[in-house]
């Protein structure tokens, strides 16, 4: 936990997995080649997939490195219309994992499998001693129902991935006030997921606004890897994250800096 998190407890994790569930990778391997400077900026974790944890060894190995052991059923899906353990822990103690990482989906139509695979994974970490993230999504993958963005069910998830034996959540975020509702129904830290593709100063005033409903930190992919300055977004998150920045003092800093 301790290379996952920083020594505040916070983390800004940057998500590189998008090979395992998506065509939208643009980024993704120059983002890779450059987590060593990335690092420098205060980023503190990746999530990588196992063969980018094979072929990228010496870029993740000053960072803290989550492996993600579940992929997709359907790579040119972008719903993730289901997915699959490809993976388990002995696989990510072979690569050098700080921690391990799947979906699980309550209240979807694979409920049942994912979280089958949950609990089988929670007692393997336990037995070898590694941290499991749960990325607990109510209802699938993507946004597609009111319910599926709302805080109390995405709540609900987060708790009911804990009691499944995470370590860590991750999950999505609303944007509204009520998001308070899932770290307080948390016992365990709660990485928001990366948040909008949007401008800067709604983005960073996001971020900001997780840390104050309670998250442990942030997991973002595109918002670094197909931003023009992923360094000054690395920097500006991490003030956020992890010296209680504004999004106007963030954004301040992602001007500043011209990488």
């Amino acid at each position: 936990m301790a290379n996952t998190f920083a020594n505040d407890k916070r983390s800004v994790t940057l998500a590189l997995d998008g090979f395992g569930f998506s065509e939208n990778t643009n980024g993704v391997d120059k983002a890779a080649r450059t987590v060593p400077e990335m690092v420098k900026y205060g980023l503190d974790n990746v999530i990588v997939t196992y063969g980018q944890a094979k072929n990228f060894t010496e870029c993740f190995t000053g960072v803290g490195m989550t492996l993600r052991l579940d992929m997709t059923t359907g790579v040119y899906d972008s719903s993730v219309p289901d997915n699959f353990p490809a993976f388990d822990v002995t696989d990510a103690l072979k690569v050098g994992a700080d921690s391990v990482v799947i979906m699980n989906f309550p209240g979807a139509h694979n409920e049942r499998s994912t979280n089958e695979f949950a609990t089988m994974l929670a007692s393997q970490c336990d037995e070898w001693g590694m941290p499991l993230m749960l990325e607990a999504l109510p209802f699938g993958y993507p946004v597609t129902t009111d319910d599926s963005n709302a805080p109390g069910k995405i709540a609900t998830a987060a708790r009911f991935s804990e009691e499944l034996g995470a370590d860590i959540i991750k999950t999505r975020y609303s944007g509204t006030e009520d998001d308070k509702l899932i770290a307080g129904n948390c016992t365990i830290p709660v990485l928001a997921l990366g948040g909008p593709k949007s401008g800067h100063e709604t983005y960073f005033d996001f971020v900001e606004h997780v840390i104050a409903c309670g998250a442990s930190g942030v997991a973002v992919g595109r918002n670094i890897t197909q931003d023009e300055k992923p360094m000054a977004v690395v920097a500006a998150l991490s003030a956020l994250v992890h010296d209680g920045a504004t999004g106007a003092e963030a954004l301040e800093i992602y001007n500043k800096l011209d990488k």
